[in-house]
């Protein structure tokens, strides 16, 4: 019997990282043609634009980058050198395909990011702070990793940032002293071609600066 073509519902119910790393290694080679480009996904080329719109610059991290979609649009802006980080070696393998990344790291940002601290001038994520994927406890993770002035663009599903903390997040390290202007505009994850019960969800971009 023909195996089923893993999809966003099965992305929504993950719980652990090696429930990640089963599902995107057997989503990886279908996933920019059936998925991105079957629903119409914009989020990554959105993420990518509202980090150069906001002044940011290379050398940039992409966490979570799968398959190098929002890696891809940062090139096109003319936003370099990116690597990209992301659990999946499969969907690493993907992104390395799109001639868009100087480097990639396989790594679980949980337990952190294996490159010296302050290395990037920017960090953007795409799709990756989503249900049943990661949360805010990552944050610090990523501003390890970010010199002081970095630019960040985080993308975070509307319908996560309550449940998943995020409100909290932000308030702390504003309170800290760790970021500074954050905003955190609204957009359409999908556009008009795409089916399905998520057709019309959101995300908010986490827009801010590293202290």
């Amino acid at each position: 019997m023909k195996k089923q073509t893993p999809g966003l519902a099965d992305a929504y119910e993950l719980s652990t990282p090696e429930d990640s790393r089963r599902l995107y290694a057997d989503w990886a080679g279908t996933y920019d043609q059936d998925f991105a480009a079957g629903q119409d996904y914009l989020l990554p080329g959105l993420t990518a634009k509202a980090f150069a719109a906001a002044g940011g610059s290379g050398p940039v991290l992409d966490a979570g980058a799968g398959t190098g979609l929002c890696g891809q649009a940062l090139r096109a802006l003319g936003v370099e050198p990116v690597d990209a980080t992301d659990i999946s070696a499969a969907m690493l393998a993907e992104a390395l395909r799109k001639d868009a990344y100087r480097d990639v790291i396989e790594a679980d940002l949980l337990e952190g990011i294996p490159v010296p601290r302050g290395s990037y001038r920017g960090v953007v994520s795409s799709g990756t702070f989503t249900h049943g994927h990661l949360g805010p406890e990552v944050l610090p993770a990523l501003l390890r990793a970010a010199a002081h002035g970095a630019w960040f663009a985080l993308s975070v599903n509307a319908g996560f940032y309550e449940k998943a903390g995020f409100a909290a997040a932000f308030d702390r390290l504003l309170s800290g002293q760790w970021i500074k202007g954050l905003t955190l505009p609204e957009l359409r994850i999908y556009g008009a071609r795409a089916t399905g019960a998520h057709k019309d969800d959101t995300a908010l971009i986490a827009l801010f600066q590293k202290v």
